[in-house]
Protein backbone atom coordinates (compact mmCIF):
# COMPACT_ATOMS: atom_id res chain seq x y z
CA UNK A 1 0.00 0.00 0.00
CA UNK A 2 1.53 3.61 -1.24
CA UNK A 3 2.26 5.69 2.24
CA UNK A 4 -0.20 8.03 1.49
CA UNK A 5 -2.95 5.84 1.16
CA UNK A 6 -1.16 4.00 4.77
CA UNK A 7 -1.30 7.34 6.52
CA UNK A 8 -4.65 8.32 5.55
CA UNK A 9 -6.05 4.96 6.53
CA UNK A 10 -4.45 5.90 10.08
CA UNK A 11 -6.09 9.18 10.00
CA UNK A 12 -9.22 8.30 8.90
CA UNK A 13 -9.03 5.53 11.71
CA UNK A 14 -7.95 7.54 14.34
CA UNK A 15 -10.96 9.89 13.73
CA UNK A 16 -13.00 7.76 14.07
CA UNK A 17 -11.25 6.38 17.55
CA UNK A 18 -11.59 9.97 18.74
CA UNK A 19 -15.37 10.03 17.75
CA UNK A 20 -15.96 6.70 19.61
CA UNK A 21 -14.15 8.49 22.84
CA UNK A 22 -16.05 11.50 22.81
CA UNK A 23 -19.45 9.53 22.78
CA UNK A 24 -18.52 8.42 25.98
CA UNK A 25 -17.52 4.47 24.81
CA UNK A 26 -13.89 3.36 25.22
CA UNK A 27 -12.65 0.16 23.60
CA UNK A 28 -11.67 -1.81 26.28
CA UNK A 29 -12.28 -2.65 29.91
CA UNK A 30 -10.79 0.29 32.03
CA UNK A 31 -12.75 -0.12 34.64
CA UNK A 32 -14.32 -2.98 36.53
CA UNK A 33 -17.83 -3.07 38.04
CA UNK A 34 -17.80 -4.09 41.68
CA UNK A 35 -21.00 -5.76 42.15
CA UNK A 36 -20.79 -7.47 45.74
CA UNK A 37 -19.70 -10.94 45.18
CA UNK A 38 -23.09 -13.40 45.25
CA UNK A 39 -22.95 -16.47 46.79
CA UNK A 40 -21.12 -19.70 45.16
CA UNK A 41 -23.57 -21.74 42.58
CA UNK A 42 -24.31 -24.42 45.34
CA UNK A 43 -25.27 -21.77 47.63
CA UNK A 44 -27.31 -20.53 44.84
CA UNK A 45 -28.96 -23.98 44.04
CA UNK A 46 -29.88 -24.59 47.51
CA UNK A 47 -31.35 -21.13 47.92
CA UNK A 48 -33.34 -21.73 45.08
CA UNK A 49 -34.65 -24.96 45.91
CA UNK A 50 -35.86 -23.29 48.94
CA UNK A 51 -38.41 -20.11 47.30
CA UNK A 52 -41.79 -20.26 46.92
CA UNK A 53 -42.87 -20.96 43.61
CA UNK A 54 -45.91 -19.02 42.95
CA UNK A 55 -47.56 -16.77 39.90
CA UNK A 56 -46.57 -13.37 39.76
CA UNK A 57 -48.94 -10.12 40.49
CA UNK A 58 -48.45 -6.70 39.52
CA UNK A 59 -51.70 -5.27 40.53
CA UNK A 60 -51.17 -1.93 42.22
CA UNK A 61 -47.12 -1.61 41.19
CA UNK A 62 -45.92 2.20 41.14
CA UNK A 63 -42.16 2.54 41.30
CA UNK A 64 -42.61 5.45 43.47
CA UNK A 65 -43.48 2.75 45.92
CA UNK A 66 -40.25 2.08 46.24
CA UNK A 67 -38.23 5.14 47.19
CA UNK A 68 -34.53 5.00 45.64
CA UNK A 69 -31.68 7.04 45.05
CA UNK A 70 -31.60 8.11 48.98
CA UNK A 71 -29.08 9.71 50.26
CA UNK A 72 -26.07 7.64 51.58
CA UNK A 73 -23.84 9.73 53.45
CA UNK A 74 -23.14 13.70 52.95
CA UNK A 75 -24.79 14.36 49.92
CA UNK A 76 -24.18 11.91 47.68
CA UNK A 77 -27.15 9.67 47.25
CA UNK A 78 -27.43 5.91 45.98
CA UNK A 79 -26.87 6.44 42.66
CA UNK A 80 -23.59 8.98 43.34
CA UNK A 81 -22.17 5.55 45.59
CA UNK A 82 -22.41 3.11 43.37
CA UNK A 83 -21.16 5.26 40.20
CA UNK A 84 -18.12 5.49 42.53
CA UNK A 85 -17.79 1.79 43.74
CA UNK A 86 -18.37 0.40 40.18
CA UNK A 87 -16.44 2.93 38.27
CA UNK A 88 -12.65 3.71 37.67
CA UNK A 89 -10.84 6.85 38.21
CA UNK A 90 -14.33 8.40 39.14
CA UNK A 91 -13.73 12.28 39.87
CA UNK A 92 -17.08 13.71 41.97
CA UNK A 93 -17.74 17.04 42.26
CA UNK A 94 -18.70 18.93 45.66
CA UNK A 95 -22.77 18.09 45.09
CA UNK A 96 -20.97 14.41 44.52
CA UNK A 97 -22.12 14.54 41.04
CA UNK A 98 -19.70 12.28 38.66
CA UNK A 99 -17.80 14.51 36.78
CA UNK A 100 -15.47 11.91 34.62
CA UNK A 101 -13.82 8.32 34.89
CA UNK A 102 -14.74 4.89 33.31
CA UNK A 103 -17.46 2.43 33.82
CA UNK A 104 -17.49 -1.10 32.31
CA UNK A 105 -20.72 -2.89 32.11
CA UNK A 106 -20.24 -6.40 32.65
CA UNK A 107 -23.88 -7.17 30.90
CA UNK A 108 -22.63 -6.27 27.20
CA UNK A 109 -18.87 -5.46 27.74
CA UNK A 110 -18.83 -2.08 26.76
CA UNK A 111 -17.24 0.85 28.84
CA UNK A 112 -18.40 4.28 28.74
CA UNK A 113 -16.50 7.60 29.64
CA UNK A 114 -19.56 9.80 30.98
CA UNK A 115 -21.97 8.85 33.84
CA UNK A 116 -25.12 10.04 31.53
CA UNK A 117 -24.38 6.50 29.55
CA UNK A 118 -24.75 4.43 32.67
CA UNK A 119 -27.59 3.50 34.45
CA UNK A 120 -27.78 1.63 37.94
CA UNK A 121 -29.37 -1.47 37.57
CA UNK A 122 -31.77 -2.53 40.10
CA UNK A 123 -30.45 -6.50 39.39
CA UNK A 124 -34.21 -8.04 40.60
CA UNK A 125 -36.12 -5.34 38.88
CA UNK A 126 -38.71 -3.12 40.68
CA UNK A 127 -41.99 -4.49 39.58
CA UNK A 128 -40.37 -8.24 39.70
CA UNK A 129 -39.91 -7.46 43.41
CA UNK A 130 -43.60 -6.47 43.54
CA UNK A 131 -44.80 -9.33 41.76
CA UNK A 132 -43.20 -11.62 43.91
CA UNK A 133 -44.09 -10.55 47.43
CA UNK A 134 -43.08 -7.03 48.09
CA UNK A 135 -46.66 -5.57 47.92
CA UNK A 136 -46.73 -6.68 51.26
CA UNK A 137 -44.00 -4.75 52.53
CA UNK A 138 -43.75 -1.81 54.53
CA UNK A 139 -42.32 1.22 52.62
CA UNK A 140 -39.10 1.26 54.83
CA UNK A 141 -39.02 -2.35 53.52
CA UNK A 142 -39.01 -1.88 49.70
CA UNK A 143 -36.43 1.41 50.60
CA UNK A 144 -34.13 -0.88 51.45
CA UNK A 145 -34.64 -3.05 48.97
CA UNK A 146 -34.27 -0.51 46.40
CA UNK A 147 -31.23 1.07 47.69
CA UNK A 148 -29.26 -2.44 48.80
CA UNK A 149 -25.77 -1.50 48.45
CA UNK A 150 -24.67 -4.93 50.74
CA UNK A 151 -26.47 -7.35 48.37
CA UNK A 152 -25.44 -7.75 44.89
CA UNK A 153 -28.89 -6.03 43.79
CA UNK A 154 -27.32 -2.69 42.58
CA UNK A 155 -24.62 -2.25 39.55
CA UNK A 156 -23.37 0.02 37.17
CA UNK A 157 -24.66 -1.26 33.60
CA UNK A 158 -24.70 0.45 29.93
CA UNK A 159 -28.37 2.89 30.44
CA UNK A 160 -29.89 1.47 27.01
CA UNK A 161 -28.68 -2.00 28.12
CA UNK A 162 -30.84 -1.78 31.16
CA UNK A 163 -33.72 -0.42 29.42
CA UNK A 164 -33.99 -2.96 27.18
CA UNK A 165 -33.91 -5.43 30.26
CA UNK A 166 -36.65 -3.39 31.75
CA UNK A 167 -38.70 -5.76 34.72
CA UNK A 168 -37.89 -8.90 32.68
CA UNK A 169 -36.67 -12.09 34.95
CA UNK A 170 -34.23 -14.20 33.88
CA UNK A 171 -36.44 -16.39 31.48
CA UNK A 172 -37.10 -14.15 29.06
CA UNK A 173 -33.48 -11.64 29.41
CA UNK A 174 -29.85 -12.52 30.46
CA UNK A 175 -27.12 -10.93 29.88
CA UNK A 176 -25.37 -10.86 25.84
CA UNK A 177 -22.10 -11.75 27.65
CA UNK A 178 -22.12 -15.26 28.41
CA UNK A 179 -18.93 -15.60 30.84
CA UNK A 180 -21.02 -13.17 33.34
CA UNK A 181 -24.66 -15.39 33.35
CA UNK A 182 -23.53 -17.12 36.22
CA UNK A 183 -22.77 -14.35 38.65
CA UNK A 184 -25.92 -12.86 37.48
CA UNK A 185 -28.35 -15.77 38.56
CA UNK A 186 -25.87 -16.24 41.60
CA UNK A 187 -26.87 -12.77 42.61
CA UNK A 188 -30.53 -12.92 41.23
CA UNK A 189 -30.99 -16.05 43.74
CA UNK A 190 -29.07 -14.57 46.62
CA UNK A 191 -31.21 -11.63 46.64
CA UNK A 192 -35.21 -13.00 46.62
CA UNK A 193 -33.82 -15.33 49.23
CA UNK A 194 -32.78 -12.86 51.70
CA UNK A 195 -35.78 -10.95 50.86
CA UNK A 196 -38.01 -14.23 50.94
CA UNK A 197 -39.71 -13.30 47.52
CA UNK A 198 -40.95 -15.95 45.13
CA UNK A 199 -40.36 -17.48 41.58
CA UNK A 200 -42.98 -18.16 39.09
CA UNK A 201 -42.42 -21.40 37.53
CA UNK A 202 -40.55 -20.37 34.14
CA UNK A 203 -38.14 -18.22 36.37
CA UNK A 204 -36.80 -21.06 38.41
CA UNK A 205 -36.80 -23.67 35.14
CA UNK A 206 -34.63 -20.48 33.87
CA UNK A 207 -32.48 -19.92 37.16
CA UNK A 208 -32.19 -23.97 37.03
CA UNK A 209 -30.37 -24.25 33.89
CA UNK A 210 -27.93 -21.57 34.17
CA UNK A 211 -26.90 -22.33 37.34
CA UNK A 212 -26.44 -26.27 36.60
CA UNK A 213 -23.40 -24.32 34.67
CA UNK A 214 -22.06 -22.98 37.41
Amino acid sequence: MPKFYARRRLSILAGLTGLIASAGLLNGPAASAALPTPVSGATARSYLASLTVATEDRTGYNRDLFPHWITQSGSCNTREVVLKRDGSNVQQDSSCAATSGSWYSPYDGATWSAASDVDIDHLVPLAEAWDSGADSWTTSRRQSFANDLTRPQLIAVTDNVNQAKGDQDPATWMPSRTTYRCTYVRAWVQVKYYYGLSVDSTEKSALQNHLANC
